[in-house]
Order: C-alpha cells, then structure tokens, then sequence
C-alpha cells in the first residue's frame, strides 16, 4: 500500500477523535448546572472554574483538531486533560461500566499522542490543507535543523 492511497486517513483520524470532544462540549454547555454538580461531586475545586477550562478543551481543542491547527500542542493539551478526567471521573475500577470509560479515555490518550509525535497530516491548516505534500515530524526536524 502506497502513502498516496492512505493520505487522508490522518484527517479521518482526528475528525474521529475530535466529534467525540465536540459532542460532549457542546452537550456541557447546554447543562452548566448538573455538570457543576458533578464536578463538585467527585471533589474538584472550583467546579465553574473546572466546567470552563471542560468547555474550552473540549470544544475548542475539538475544533482546533479537526482543522488542523497547531494540532501538536492542542493534541497534547487534550491528552493531559483526557487523562486527568480519567483518573478524576472513571476511576472507580469495581464498576465495570467505569472501568470502561477509564480504559476508552486511555486509548483516546494513546491516539492523541500520535497526533502529538506524528502531527496533523493532509486536510489541515498546519500543512497547507489542501496541499498534497505532508509534513512529517522528520521533515519538520530536519527543516529546523537546517535553518
């Protein structure tokens, strides 16, 4: 299999990775009040405080993913808050139902930390979006390197 056949899979990728994060920002915009609740009830301070940077990591890293900007630093943003809302909200292993959400938070962890080392692909703004080349992290090292 030929790169060219496969060259829009990145864009699938966070396209996948990041409807999940839109859906649930959006659907956290639309329920302030038991969404504090909730942050309060697993003992997080500040739960306004909490449901504001929720909102901003999920809708706009959401966002900002599927666009392809500046993915790398986004993608690792989103990956520290998806771990640390698996280890605050999932963490209750004697709960099957919880245990699967941990473990789901986990490989979504797994997916945005290859957008961290790989970066965006074609389809983004951080390559041009429509252009056909792809900048990889090799290249990108490379091109630093040199200059």
């Amino acid at each position: 299999m030929d790169m060219e056949s496969i060259r829009f899979l990145p864009f699938v990728g966070r396209l996948l990775i990041a409807l999940p994060f839109l859906l649930s920002g959006v659907g956290k915009l639309a329920a302030y009040g038991p969404t504090t609740a909730m942050i309060a009830a697993v003992g997080l301070p500040v739960p306004p405080a909490a449901f504001a940077v929720a909102v901003l990591v999920e809708v706009g890293g959401g966002v900002l993913l599927l666009i392809g900007y500046r993915v790398r630093p986004v993608a690792a943003a989103m990956a520290a808050f998806t771990l640390a809302t698996a280890f605050s909200f999932h963490a209750h292993f004697g709960d099957q139902n919880q245990m699967v959400h941990f473990l789901k938070n986990i490989m979504i962890t797994g997916g945005l930390l290859q957008i961290v080392y790989f970066g965006a692909g074609v389809l983004s703004i951080d390559n041009g979006f429509w252009s056909g080349t792809i900048k990889t992290r090799d290249a990108a090292v490379r091109s630093a390197e040199a200059s």
